[in-house]
């Protein structure tokens, strides 16, 4: 016998693009091109944080696209790359872009002897024959425009500079050996950092379901020991690791506060970041060391 649950799940997806660009406060949906995308990705990261905050609550990560788009929109809460990049897939696909996720691992800390998991995800955007990349779901250095595919190639996004870098036989970037990659890079503190890995292999349904509950509940995930919350800003970022919020400007020395209290935590986060932490709930992780 089919329940309601079964008829809903059968059913399509539609994103409530009024509430999204409202959210994003931008006042109607630019027009389906690069320009577009690119005001989509930046006002994106400007309005609707980086966190993990369920995972240190022990709030499971839901990646049915409703409940991405009421924990986004409604509750105005902000997300990791699963929910992120979830959310804009739907959004841009409603806007008539051609999407497809693409599987990553995150490279920011690790030297490139290690595997880890492939546990990010982020979008391909097909505009007039191009291919370009967009991630609103990466911490402090979520993308603030589309990044062209491209290889070796500086691309200057409104925040900082990326590219593309390729390691192993490649033809193009679509054919390669077995154990070629791709780099995405950004340039700071005067040398280019990786970002994450990837081969262009699509992220499936199954796969970001699975890369979802290593995250979240893996207790080797490095969400579980460290609170990480950030978002853009039209001149730099906001940054927020366990007890050290750092906020960035250009052209300024960065402006570091360490906090202090679970309540003086909880205070910034909604200040700063427009987060309300359910219930008041403490936060508790390695990181914080209250």
């Amino acid at each position: 016998m089919k329940t309601l649950w079964h008829y809903a799940a059968a059913m399509p997806f539609e994103p409530d693009l009024a509430r999204y660009f409202d959210r994003i406060d931008c006042p109607c949906p630019p027009w389906p091109d690069l320009a577009g995308l690119n005001a989509i990705v930046f006002a994106h990261v400007c309005s609707i944080p980086f966190e993990s905050i369920d995972v240190l609550l022990g709030r499971p990560i839901d990646l049915d696209p409703a409940r991405v788009e009421h924990k986004l929109l409604v509750e105005r809460r902000g997300g990791y790359c699963f929910e992120q990049n979830t959310l804009l897939l739907h959004v841009l696909q409603a806007l008539g872009y051609t999407v497809t996720p693409i599987a990553a691992r995150v490279r920011l800390g690790r030297g490139r002897q290690e595997i880890p998991a492939k546990t990010h995800v982020f979008l391909r955007v097909e505009i007039d024959g191009e291919s370009w990349l967009a991630d609103v779901g990466v911490g402090g250095f979520s993308l603030t425009s589309a990044i062209r595919l491209c290889l070796d190639e500086p691309q200057q996004t409104p925040h900082e500079t990326r590219r593309i870098q390729a390691e192993g036989s490649w033809q193009g970037v679509e054919l390669r050996s077995p154990d070629a990659r791709l780099f995405h890079q950004v340039h700071v503190e005067d040398a280019w950092h990786d970002i994450c890995d990837f081969t262009l292999a699509p992220m499936h349904e199954i796969d970001r379901e699975l890369g979802n509950w290593y995250t979240s509940a893996h207790p080797r995930s490095h969400f579980k020991d460290r609170l990480m919350v950030a978002r853009g800003t039209p001149d730099g970022r906001k940054t927020l690791l366990n007890r050290r919020f750092t906020q960035r400007r250009a052209g300024r020395e960065p402006e570091m506060i360490e906090v202090q209290t679970p309540d003086e935590l909880n205070a910034l986060l909604e200040r700063e970041f427009g987060i309300v932490v359910p219930g008041g709930a403490r936060i508790e992780c390695a990181g914080l060391e209250w």
